[in-house]
């Protein structure tokens, strides 16, 4: 009768006895497996709440049966059941060096097997990272719509895409604007571009840097069916903190630009139209430019950049683009953007202004890690 008792007793007592334990300073106790820890806090995982996580400050002792992976100060890491004595000091049952003692304030980290196999999953990851991995964005839209006397309708939507690492950055980018003047019958499109691309940087050295890039225009105002630009060069990191950069860059690109045939009203008839044929132009030219991003504030950032095209082959000429955004967060996924900018083009076709001009403003939608 008494061993059966015991048996049953001991079956009771299983759980607790192959179950870790944290002791808290006011004499609670958690019971279930250590997850892991930072000088901060602590998760347990317990049988009927879950993941609980606990102040560091809070815990006075801490006792595991399985192994865990401490993390102490100049970057050791020991594996082994961990105790606490009497005394307050936290002991690691290692098979390398046998007992390690360390104080309970100079843990840095506390990992699971399971906690520590996904973390050097993550850094080898982080070594050697997807195509997929690290992007992060944001999507910017704006629309203006007019009924009554007059009847218009402008719509801008933008979206740039960025992977960066510790020595590379892929950037994907692309600007739509439309508008139409519907107080004309039939209506009149007052503006129709789509513009994109995209930018490849990697480091070569501390401050040093080489890009690559392809561009993409067409501007149905301008009659420009297409216009591509492949370019590449080397960039200087003249600012390179965690709130500001400035970007020094110089390269060479070949430029090709396909216009459509069009006519326009001659104020002096007869004839009564003017027709201009289609045109290509194809030409190398230099690229020069800059690129500049702050944090003003915790929640708004501003950034610009301005790039030269001086033509060195074909037509003579040159383009410039310059653009620039304010946008301040409203929360983690929303936020609030004025954007600016100016394409420029020194000889476009006869009759069409060179300047295209856009103030647009509206919300921008962010994800993953803030792009500015």
């Amino acid at each position: 009768m008494k061993s059966t008792v015991f048996l049953v007793v001991l079956v009771l007592l299983c759980p607790s006895l192959f179950a870790d334990q944290i002791t808290l300073k006011n004499g609670d106790r958690l019971t279930g497996t250590i997850e892991k820890s930072d000088a901060k806090t602590l998760v347990i995982r317990t049988e009927f709440a879950g993941e609980v996580t606990v102040q560091w400050a809070a815990i006075d002792g801490i006792t595991s049966t399985k192994p865990l992976h401490v993390g102490l100060p100049g970057g050791q890491m020991v594996v082994g059941p961990v105790t606490t004595t009497s005394d307050g000091k936290i002991e690691i049952s290692t098979e390398a060096t046998g007992l390690v003692t360390a104080s309970k304030d100079s843990i840095v980290v506390i990992r699971s097997d399971s906690e520590e196999a996904a973390y050097d999953a993550a850094m080898e990851r982080l070594q050697h990272p997807h195509l997929s991995d690290y992007w992060s964005g944001v999507l910017d839209t704006g629309l203006s719509l007019t009924r009554g006397n007059s009847a218009t309708l402008s719509y801008t939507l933008s979206g740039k895409a960025i992977r960066q690492t510790d020595r590379d950055k892929i950037t994907a980018y692309t600007t739509i604007v439309y508008g139409r003047n519907d107080n004309t019958s039939p209506s009149q499109t007052i503006a129709h571009q789509i513009q994109g691309g995209v930018r490849g940087d990697i480091d070569i050295g501390a401050r040093m840097f080489a890009f690559a890039s392809t561009d993409f225009n067409s501007n149905q105002l301008q009659h420009l069916d297409l216009q591509n630009v492949i370019a590449g060069g080397i960039g200087y990191h003249l600012i390179k903190t965690k709130n500001t950069t400035f970007d020094v860059f110089a390269g060479a690109g070949y430029n090709q630009e396909y216009f459509s045939s069009y006519s326009l009203v001659n104020p002096a008839p007869p004839p009564p139209l003017l027709t201009f044929a289609a045109v290509t132009q194809r030409n190398a030219e230099v690229e020069l430019g800059e690129e500049f991003d702050t944090k003003v504030s915790d929640r708004t950032n501003f950034s610009e950049n301005f790039t030269f095209y001086p033509n060195i082959s074909g037509p003579s000429g040159y383009r410039y683009t310059f653009n620039s955004t304010v946008a301040t967060k409203m929360n983690n996924w929303l936020g609030w953007q004025t954007t600016f900018t100016d394409n420029y083009l020194s000889n476009p076709p006869v009759g069409i202004k060179g300047n295209d001009l856009l103030l647009s403003t509206g919300l921008r939608l962010t994800f993953g890690k803030t792009a500015q």
